[in-house]
């Protein structure tokens, strides 16, 4: 399981040497310093991208009571625990790591550095000095599932998905369940790139996927590839994290849109104000965490039902995954009436019936 070549550190106050004899406490004029790791480049113009806009905000927020630091394409794997422990050393006081397969990782450096808090992002393992956080993206899911179902000539949508981590197959049953609740016919075909960046896989996949006969096609990746593919042959997609619409102007119907800003800004005034406690995060249209960008490229009456479906998210009227729901198999996973709870979100693995493909 994963989720979001230690190349270098960047960004105001960068250097990985402390100042021997000195600490905060000694200086107390010295700025917080804030460590960001990433899984991608910043200008991938999705997940990243949004991760370090951000950061950005941030800076813009706290001026010079922060310094902030930087490391994009850190892989999954045990170089993150080093970059971790450098940015800790370094007197990083908060770390944000920003990936989900840094999380066991981001455990060994918390047990390494006490005094230091990381928060992790979709992550779920938590301790005295590390906080989770997480976004909805399922809810944004339904609501273009609602779009892909009113557009779709042919009722096929395709998806491409990274890994099959619960959060993808969140993703992945919600858009069905909000095809389908304009199309109960309606199928969804889906191919797993193996990776969250790789645009020339996403593309591939892209293009595989309407070789297929999909006429709309959606992504769970980091980059623009499946987006620009489907503008290529003039086909309607949706975006991933950001606004991507400069990248296909004419085909482009929305993008989920994922808001970090604010509880970046929050979680560092916590530790400016010396009140940061170890937390738990998962939000939604509801919270302002998760956006959608301008509905555009459809007719008028359903851009308006696409707004009115976010409202009745937000206001908690449609929970999204509410029964009656069956998988593939055609048993019931979620029974009439009843809506599941956030632990049972948290381990799907299971696909919606009209989802067709298997996850492995």
């Amino acid at each position: 399981m994963h989720r979001r070549s230690f190349n270098r550190l960047l960004g105001a106050g960068a250097t990985l040497a402390a100042m021997p004899g000195l600490s905060r406490q000694a200086l107390a004029a010295d700025p917080l310093k804030v460590g960001f790791i990433y899984l991608g480049p910043v200008g991938d113009f999705g997940w990243t991208y949004q991760h370090d806009a951000a950061r950005k905000a941030a800076v813009e927020k706290f001026g010079d009571a922060i310094k902030t630091t930087y490391v994009e394409n850190v892989p999954e794997g045990p170089d993150s625990e080093k970059v971790l422990a450098d940015l800790a050393s370094s007197g990083h006081k908060l770390i944000f790591a920003t990936s989900f397969g840094y999380m066991n990782y981001v455990l060994k450096a918390a047990k390494r550095f006490p005094n230091v808090y990381f928060e992790h992002a979709t992550g779920y393992k938590r301790d005295a000095n590390i906080s989770t956080y997480n976004i909805r993206f399922y809810q944004a899911r339904y609501v273009q599932g609602i779009i892909a179902g009113a557009l779709s000539k042919t009722g096929t949508a395709g998806y491409v998905g990274s890994i099959p981590v619960p959060e993808v197959i969140q993703g992945m049953n919600a858009f069905m369940l909000g095809m389908q609740s304009v199309n109960p016919k309606a199928k969804l075909k889906f191919i797993m790139a193996n990776s969250w960046y790789d645009p020339p896989k996403e593309g591939d996949a892209a293009k595989a996927l309407m070789d297929q006969g999909c006429d709309i096609i959606t992504q769970h990746t980091d980059s623009p590839a499946p987006l620009q593919a489907a503008a290529s042959r003039g086909i309607k997609a949706f975006g991933q994290s950001t606004d991507m619409a400069k990248f296909a102007t004419g085909t482009q119907l929305s993008a989920s849109v994922d808001v970090w800003g604010p509880y970046y800004i929050k979680r560092i005034g916590d530790v400016l104000a010396g009140k940061w406690t170890s937390t738990d995060t998962w939000g939604g249209f509801d919270s302002g965490m998760l956006g959608m960008s301008p509905f555009a490229n459809m007719p008028p009456a359903l851009a308006n039902q696409a707004t009115a479906a976010v409202e009745a998210i937000k206001s908690g009227k449609n929970k999204v995954f509410t029964g009656p729901i069956s998988d593939q198999t055609g048993a019931v996973k979620v029974a009439a009436g009843v809506s599941m709870d956030d632990g049972a979100l948290s381990g799907m693995q299971w696909l919606v019936q009209g989802i067709e493909g298997k996850l492995g």
